[in-house]
């Protein structure tokens, strides 16, 4: 599974083929709700205002610009699902993240899309002078920070409609961001491991447990 969310005893896991998966005995056992929608991969899932909502691309583009973006939304905790691309562009969608009652997805070039209306319609936001894919984002202390190719870190205080550009560490791909103890971390290729306790603005190097390529983090207890 590319990622899972939990709400009301519900998990949910998407990926390769636009297949979905959910569990409601704790990922004990696994129904497997295959969707129609996509002909290719579902990259990213969350969770927020009773609404799962899912991203990834259904063309055969490589790394993206040639890639069709697909979002698709669930009500009945994964049960069902429906296409929920407006406002959407021909942009490879890499994660999703919910918080301020609003869903933001980020995806190639740059691109981000956020929703007010637990992702019925989409607003097109592109991130200041960045044209480098964008892989994970996460929100925390009524911020979204977005991470990518060659070290590329964003963030939004305004949920999503503006984006800064983040220095950051060193030109090592980015591929997952997370926020627990009003701490940011963030993990990628190499082994990398960065944190930031300043709500994204800066950020220090944390010593890596070996070479391994990182693809996501996730924060709890």
């Amino acid at each position: 599974f590319r990622s899972s969310n939990t709400t009301s005893g519900v998990f949910v896991g998407v990926g390769q083929y636009g297949k979905t998966f959910r569990s409601i005995d704790n990922g004990t056992s696994w129904d497997n709700e295959t969707c129609q929608i996509l002909e290719k991969s579902l990259k990213g899932v969350t969770y927020g205002n009773n609404t799962f909502v899912a991203v990834g691309e259904s063309s055969s583009g490589v790394e993206s610009h040639n890639s069709v973006g697909r979002v698709i939304r669930s009500t009945d905790n994964g049960s069902s699902w429906i296409n929920s691309t407006s406002g959407i562009l021909n942009r490879q969608l890499n994660g999703v993240s919910f918080g301020n009652n609003t869903f933001d997805v980020v995806g190639a070039s740059g691109n981000t899309f956020d929703s007010t209306n637990n992702g019925s319609t989409w607003n097109d936001r592109l991130t200041p002078a960045i044209y480098e894919n964008l892989y994970g984002v996460s929100f925390g202390n009524n911020t979204f920070v977005a991470v990518g190719n060659s070290g590329w870190i964003v963030r939004s205080t305004d949920n999503g409609s503006s984006w800064d550009n983040v220095t950051s560490v060193d030109s090592t791909i980015l591929n997952g961001v997370s926020f627990g103890n009003n701490t940011f971390v963030a993990v990628g290729s190499g082994g990398k491991i960065i944190r930031s306790t300043d709500n994204g603005s800066s950020w220090d190097n944390v010593t890596s447990v070996d070479s391994t390529i990182l693809n996501g983090v996730s924060f709890g207890n």
